[in-house]
Parts: structure tokens; sequence; C-alpha cells
């Protein structure tokens, strides 16, 4: 281990001492002085939040949410609307299907503990044509599509879906999609209103909601992934979301939330942020654009500008690297699916080995590649989670209680007596974000800058800062925050060059303090994730920097109690010791946990399923003796990268 310094912290008591140190909201900050310089400015009318902290604060959030007004939410039957939605996420208990005949739903789920913030981000391809199919009286709603819709719905999942997939509309929505591109006001409008309701304007600042929608891009007939979702700053957004069927390159969305949103000059911001990458079949970030020639600086300028983050964490799968894809990393085998397009998901002959530019570690690291060559860096991406729930069920993360969460399978007509979804999934993460209060515009300003991190499901607080010189005791003082952003950047910032020493690190990671369902599970290890550049190609390193491997922690796999002996917090001051100021780098955290018991796990022991008599099995449960598929799973949050750039390419933009 290189680690100079580590530290851990065994006992309750430590978690309040690491507290102090800027894990949780600073009551005891360092001076004004030692802050970091105002992240936001205000672009609405709202009383000022009275737990503002100029060191920041962790919030937590999900920002990939589908209602009912998203095509495949609603053929699985899903009735639950945006506000909702956002009422799940701030701790109401809600219903999902099956429904009764009388239209009461036969389930229902809570968060243990509510959001932050979440933002609904509804399919917007489809919106017209699912209120038109919906709504009698409206022009279409006769239509054989619609009636389709209707009647078998998961039919219409398919031939819907494919149509708008080739950037195609329906007859029925008229001469140029007026009829359709009109209904669509309906459901834009009702997912503003629910927005606005859920969002806490007081001084309290329970609650931020953000508007939002989702561009489902299609890469060609293999159902490629380039779906992204885009998240607006405030109330002022454009009349009707910018579709795939609008445009089918991602730079047309770029350039149409610039001219409908950013260039108006009336207050309107976006980010956009890709999600599942590792069902792209590698086309989610092309080095060359739609004409074919190698990809220029302006269009990675205008990619880098409108795409800060990716979500690295979702429920169909993991997308931050994947062990023999470009990678010799044991720890990337997390949450993998076996094949790389949602066609795989219903076909098993269409199924793929997913390849190295499916995952976010090979795209950062060409980012850097390609800022050599541009003087831009258009992969420049932070790290979320999210959910991608299509039940309505923003940050229900719940391995013990997962109930799945749509998106890729049949309407719910009964309560599920077998896996409650495909053995493969998971439920989802997490975003953090490191913002002064829990206002959109804070909240914003930390999505915009990458000051943010992911998890796995469980929320495992972690700062990451590099900078010059940091002192080897740093995690034994009280003020990590303050000396964090006083003496370097946090993650998701740029490195100063400095030729004459190596950059150091201080990586501060907390566990999840726990719920009644969620028993304490404490940390195993740290590690720091290094990519360079040297000789026109990407290297890496896994440099472990707190915690070990062999901490003795297991689980009862009968019972799924786990004996946990991680500690409460990691934190550890590190410097790069093979540092060269010549090579451009970014290092990222990486935190695991001990192990736990994977969602599928608790299942198939509430069915009490012994795999030693697979005759006994039920079908419906086959895939709890499927030995691809592992018991337990650890539990990890990711930050987001901190960049070096040699000086000579820094003051490139």
């Amino acid at each position: 281990m290189r680690a100079r310094m580590t530290v851990f912290v065994r006992s309750l008591a430590g978690l309040a001492a690491v507290a102090a140190c800027g894990l949780a909201p600073l009551a005891m900050g360092a001076p004004a002085a030692a802050a970091p310089s105002a992240g936001f400015t205000r672009s609405e009318e709202r009383a000022p939040c009275a737990d503002y902290d100029a060191l920041r604060a962790v919030r937590w959030g999900d920002l990939h949410v589908h209602t009912r007004y998203s095509l495949d939410a609603s053929t699985q039957d899903t009735r639950n609307t945006p506000a909702d939605a956002y009422r799940f996420a701030r701790g109401e208990r809600l219903g999902i299907q099956p429904y009764d005949d009388a239209g009461r739903a036969l389930r229902s789920v809570v968060l243990e503990r509510p959001l932050d913030f979440a933002a609904v981000t509804d399919h917007a391809e489809l919106f017209g044509e699912v209120a038109i199919c919906q709504t009698p009286g409206l022009p279409g709603h006769d239509s054989l599509p619609c009636r389709i819709y209707r009647g078998w719905p998961r039919l219409a999942f398919f031939l819907m879906n494919s149509r708008a997939s080739m950037g195609r509309r329906y007859a029925f929505c008229g001469p140029d999609g007026r009829d359709c591109l009109d209904a669509a006001r309906g459901p834009w409008r009702a997912m503003q209103q629910a927005a606005e309701q859920a969002y806490d304007r007081s001084a309290a600042c329970t609650f931020t909601s953000f508007v939002g929608y989702e561009w489902t891009g299609s890469g060609g007939m293999d159902a490629s992934n380039l779906h992204r979702n885009v998240i607006f700053r405030n109330a002022v957004v454009p009349e009707l979301p910018t579709s795939f069927v609008d445009g089918t390159d991602p730079a047309f969305l770029w350039h149409e939330l610039d001219r409908l949103c950013r260039d108006r000059g009336e207050g309107c911001d976006a980010i956009v942020i890709p999600h599942n990458s590792n069902l792209s079949a590698e086309k989610m970030w092309p080095l060359a654009g739609a004409d074919g020639r190698p990809l220029g600086r302006e269009q990675a300028a205008l990619r880098a500008r409108s795409e800060p983050l990716v979500e690295i964490i979702q429920h169909k799968g993991g997308s931050e690297c994947r062990l023999g894809a470009g990678t010799s990393d044991e720890d990337c085998s997390f949450e993998l699916l076996p094949y790389d397009t949602m066609r795989g998901v219903q076909r098993e002959a269409d199924r793929r080995v997913p390849g190295p530019r499916n995952f976010v570690r090979t795209i950062v690291g060409e980012g850097l590649v390609e800022h050599e060559r541009l003087g831009v860096n258009p992969f420049k991406l932070g790290f979320i989670g999210s959910t991608d729930t299509h039940l309505g069920t923003p940050g229900y993360v719940n391995e013990r209680r997962h109930v799945g969460h749509g998106g890729a399978g049949p309407p719910v007509t009964e309560i599920p007596t077998g896996l409650p979804d495909r053995i493969e999934f998971n439920p989802g993460g997490l975003a953090g974000v490191w913002s002064e209060e829990n206002s959109r515009d804070s909240v914003f300003a930390a999505l915009a800058r990458r000051e943010t991190f992911a998890t796995s499901g469980p929320r495992i607080s972690v700062r990451f800062f590099g900078g010059g010189n940091y002192p080897q005791d740093l995690c034994e003082r009280g003020d990590l925050a303050a000396r964090g952003y006083a003496g370097g950047v946090p993650m998701g910032g740029d490195l100063t060059p400095s030729p004459s020493s190596a950059p150091t690190f201080v990586l501060s990671a907390l566990r999840d303090p726990g719920t009644p369902a969620r028993p304490r599970v404490g940390l195993q290890r740290a590690q720091i994730v290094k990519l360079w550049v040297e000789d026109g190609r990407v290297r890496e390193a896994v440099h472990p920097v707190a915690g070990t491997a062999d901490d003795g922690a297991d689980v009862d796999l009968a019972t799924c109690m786990p004996h946990s002996t991680g500690p409460d917090a990691l934190c550890s001051v590190w410097r790069d010791p093979d540092f060269d100021a010549s090579q451009s780098a970014l290092y990222y955290a990486r935190v695991l946990e001990d192990p736990t018991c994977r969602w599928s796990t608790w299942v198939c022991n509430a069915n009490a399923i012994d795999c030693s008599e697979p005759d006994a099995v039920p079908e419906e449960l086959a895939g709890c003796c499927d030995p691809a598929y592992p018991r337990t799973i650890q539990e990890r949050a990711w930050t987001s990268p901190i960049w070096y750039t040699p000086e000579a390419r820094s003051s490139a933009p």
C-alpha cells in the first residue's frame, strides 16, 4: 500500500468525528477564508436555505425516473404520475401494480430515507402518441396503433418503440406530426407543474425537484442505447422537449438546447447526462461526427459543454469497466450484463460480449488522448448513479425489498411469485452531490462542475480532493474540507500544473449510517484509479490507499446477516509515486463496502430454494441457481475524476 497515512474510525463516536471533517453538514466549519468561492448564483426567486454551508454538504438524489407518461412504463400498467413520483421521493408510501378491478394498487413501497432531490425524466419521443391513445376524442385515438396500445400493450411496446427508434411518427399524428406535438403539451405541462409543486422554496429547503426528460436515441436496428437525460436548471424550459424523432444525432439535441434554451437570454440552462452506456454497442461516444469525419475541436467543445456527467450505475447494470474489456482490474466485475444492447435483453441469439468502449473508464481515458489531439477534452465526464425506475419510485434501491423497476419487461397483471426482476438487473444507484444548500441553483451548479459521485445504492459519503501538498496528518484534523478546498480542487476539478512536484490527494469516506432494514455494514477498502497517456496510449493503475480486502468480513447466506468488520470511515492522504508532469492524467476514487447479500439472494431465501435439487426449483425462480450471478455483492461508490493536464496544454478550453 502506497498510502502515506491511513485512518480507520471504527466507532459511532468516530462517525461524528469524521462528520466534523466535512463528510456531513459542517456546523463547526473553518474560517470563511478557507471556504471555496461561491459555487452558484441565483436564477430564481426563492428563500435562501437556512442550512447553507459554504463548505458544502452531501445531498442524495435520483435523476432518472419514469412514470405513466413513458410508453414502456404505461404498457406495463404503471399508473403513477410525476406528482406521485415526487411524493414518493419525499417519503410518502406509493402503490404500484398490479391493480384490482376497482383500481386499487395491490402492492406498495416506501423509502426508508427520503431523497434530497429528484427529476422525472419520461421518454419525450412518444408523449403525444401515448396521450392520444389514452384520451378519447383526440385525433388518432381510434387509429390501429392506438387500438393495439389499448388491447395488446406488450405488442404496442415493441411496435411504437420501434417506430420512434427510427425517428418517425405515425400517420395519425397528422401533417408534420402536429397532432402528436400538440398532444405532447399536456404531459410536458403536467411534468413541469408536478416539479413546481414538489419544490420546497421555503427556507427549510427539504426537497429539490428538477424539470427533465429523456432523449431516447437508438444506434440502429440492434437497439443500441444512445439514451440521455436532460436536466433543466430551473422552471424556465423550452415549449416542448427536443426528442429523438426531431433529430437522431445527439449533436442535434445539444444545438437545440443552445437555440431553445441557453442562448435565449431568459435564464434557461440545461445539462445532458448519457446513461447506461453498457448497452450502447460502443456507439455512445463516437470519435467521428455524423458526416464520418474525425471529431473536430468545435464539436468536441460542444459535447464537453453539454455533457459534463455520465450515469455509471443504474438498474440495467454497471458501466464503469469490465474485466477483460481493456482492463485487468478484478473489481470491475460488478453488476455487469452479459450483452451489449437492449435487443440482447429480449433474445439470447442477439447477445454479444460488451466491448471496451461500452464502459466509462475507457471513454474518459480516450478523452485524455483527444485533449492532446484537439486541445479540448470531449469526454470530461463526472459520475452519478440513478435508478431508471419505470414505476415512478425514485431512489428505491433496497436490495432486501427489491420489486424490480420495469422498463424492459411485460405488464404486471398479478403479484409476482418468482424473481421480481431479471436476474442480471439490480436495484439501481444514487447520485451524490456536494452543494452549499438544497436548492435548484446550488445542486445544478454542483452537477455542472462535476462535484458529484455515484453509489450502487447505499449512502456512502465520499470526499476527494487533489492538490499540491496536503499535510500527511490531514485525516486526523477537524478541517479536512476547508483544507481540501484551500489547497486544491474537489472531485470534478482540474489540477493546476506543477512540474516540480507530484500531486497529493485526500480521500475520505463514511459508511452508510444504516436503517432498520439494513444493519451496519462497514467499509472494506478504498482505491484511487489513475489513467494516463504514455506514448499516445492510455495506461491505467489501481492504487489501494485505505483498508484491506482481507478484513475477515463475511455473510451468513442462510439469513443474509452480514458479519461486517470494516470501519465506519476510511481516510487517506496519497501522493502519486509515478507522476510524470509531461503526461496527461486523471484520478478517481472507488470505495467498497464489506460483502452483503444480493437482492436475488433475499428472494431465493424467502422462497426456500435448494439448488441441490434442481428439479424442485420452479421455473420462475430458476435464476436462483444460475452460477453466473453471485449470492453476495460489494456495494460501492465512485467519485468524479480529477484531471491533470500538462502546462503546455492546460490553457486550452
